[in-house]
């Protein structure tokens, strides 16, 4: 799973290019779905790195803040880790802390009480994530018109046309 701060650096761009009416319910649902004991079924699949997004839809057809920020999760979820890494071990966990203040700077983020003490820090250089390639990856999910989707009746994740990272 992305780390929590590049979740919500997610969020803040889908913020700055969507109308939210409830910023705190968004946030919460970008981040409920890693706060689950549970990630399988808080990611309605096996892992939480193969999200079913269309199960999600098909369950929660009345979507709100905290739901489109719960489906934004899920899909960064996907695309992260079948369009985005080309390579995953647990030092991807070292990365996230030594990015954290970077994307918190970069991105204005504040983050949550739920997760203050969860969201972690260190300094040095990343193993697996490359800054600008993460940033684009950001800034083009953040783009992404769930809205669209959402009004779907079903779509093949696997086949969609996204954004190259």
């Amino acid at each position: 799973m992305p780390g929590y701060v590049i979740h919500l650096a997610v969020g803040k761009v889908y913020e700055e290019n969507n109308e939210i009416n409830n910023i705190m319910e968004f946030e919460k649902g970008i981040i409920a779905p890693d706060m689950a004991k549970n990630k399988a079924k808080s990611h309605y699949g096996l892992y939480s790195s193969q999200p079913n997004l269309n199960e999600y839809i098909r369950l929660n057809r009345k979507f709100d803040e905290y739901t489109e920020g719960y489906f934004l999760h899920l899909l960064t979820d996907y695309l992260f880790y079948n369009r985005f890494l080309t390579r995953w071990d647990s030092s991807i966990y070292n990365d996230y802390n030594k990015l954290n203040h970077t994307l918190i700077e970069k991105y204005d983020i504040s983050i949550p009480k739920e997760i203050q003490q969860i969201v972690k820090f260190e300094s040095g250089n990343t193993e697996i994530l490359k800054r600008d390639k993460l940033y684009r990856f950001i800034d083009s999910v953040g783009k992404i018109d769930l809205r669209t989707i959402l009004s779907k009746e079903d779509i093949n994740f696997e086949k969609e046309c996204w954004l190259e990272f």
